[in-house]
């Protein structure tokens, strides 16, 4: 996404004014945002989409915030091509539906604001080792590609304070490098990582990454044992839909997912009823898809595992919501409340009306 230059992008959404056109490169669209008080500031969207290669270099205004340069049949883009005045103090740039089949080290060397990457539907194969060393990223595509071997090394960014949102899906990935131990290097700042629809047979070791969004969905994985997710202890959404072959759950899988609190394992016929000793360790689990698996009926005894479990999506259209029957009160000593499974099927629910239970 598109992050302003100067101010956090809430606030200048928050004093967000008109948008205006403005001359700009032949082709070219320029759109003036202005924000603030009395219109005081002002940031400019350059649109040279579908034009054709012949379009870079482009020269764009100084104060330039984000450069749309998608389908453009791109074959090469190197440092010159993303030089001259406006393109320096850059927070947006796309790259996407080009033809770019690798990347130049230093393309983005001099993008020293640069917040927003998108170089997706492009035919990469690689990435060079520093590619985003100098640019404060937060956001980058890299979906729909041919990458095949990737290092999370790759993704250590020029400020080790923000956040980053990674998406590596529908690639050809079979193996994520760690990140090295002890190599003095700051470990990637990656919160959320996308590697869905690649060719992992095996979660990937990310052991330390600030990791709390995870999706494996779509990936040829063999199975989730025991150490499967060991170092992320802070993940709080992870999603194995979909998995292609057939999926094995070992006991005590998850177990190092302390902080879990939603887990999506819809999309997987083949997935099979392994005990309830599969879930042991989720204590902050609140919401399990699993929609479209086999692991149905439930048993009751699985509540005990899932302590905090609010919801649960079964077969096709069935939802169950934790139930506490207090008892008989006052309540014995020694006595707890009993818990249950309250399952409906959506599909009957919406037939009845929305003001019906």
């Amino acid at each position: 996404m598109p992050w302003p230059l100067l101010l956090p992008l809430p606030l200048l959404l928050a004093v967000s004014g008109a948008q205006t056109a403005r001359p700009c490169f032949p082709g070219c669209q320029c759109e003036v945002e202005t924000f603030g008080l009395f219109d005081s500031f002002s940031l400019t969207r350059v649109d040279c989409s579908g034009l054709g290669p012949h379009i870079v270099p482009v020269p764009i205004p100084l104060d330039t915030a984000h450069l749309d340069l998608s389908s453009n049949q791109l074959e090469t883009v190197n440092e010159s091509v993303l030089a001259g005045p406006g393109y320096t103090t850059l927070a947006g740039l796309d790259l996407s539906h080009n033809l770019l089949t690798s990347l130049s080290p230093t393309a983005f060397s001099r993008l020293r604001y640069l917040e927003s990457l998108d170089i997706s539907h492009n035919g990469l194969a690689a990435l060079p080792a520093d590619s985003f060393t100098s640019s404060p990223l937060s956001d980058v595509n890299l979906s729909h590609n041919r990458l095949r071997e990737v290092s999370v090394t790759a993704f250590t960014t020029h400020s080790q304070a923000r956040a980053l949102h990674l998406d590596l899906s529908h690639n050809l990935i079979h193996r994520l490098a760690p990140h090295p131990v002890g190599a003095g290097l700051p470990t990637p700042t990656i919160q959320s990582l996308n590697l869905a629809w690649n060719r992992l047979r095996a979660v990937p070791d990310l052991r330390d990454l600030p990791l709390r969004y995870l999706s494996l969905d779509g990936n040829p994985l063999a199975a989730v044992g025991p150490g499967a997710f060991r170092g992320l202890a802070g993940l709080t959404h992870l999603s194995l839909g979909s998995l292609q072959g057939l999926p094995q759950l070992a006991p005590h899988g998850f177990r190092e997912l302390q902080s879990l609190q939603v887990l999506d394992l819809s999309g997987n016929p083949k997935l099979k009823w392994a005990g309830a000793e599969v879930f042991s360790g989720l204590g902050s689990l609140q919401e399990l898809d699993l929609s479209g698996t086999g692991l149905v009926p439930l048993p009751e005894m699985l509540l005990l595992h899932l302590p905090a479990l609010q919801s649960i999506s079964v077969g096709q259209a069935v939802r169950c919501r934790r139930l506490v029957r207090e008892g008989t009160y006052p309540r014995q000593p020694g006595s707890s409340p009993k818990v249950a499974l309250h399952c409906v099927d959506t599909r009957e629910s919406a037939a009845k009306g929305p003001d019906t239970l």
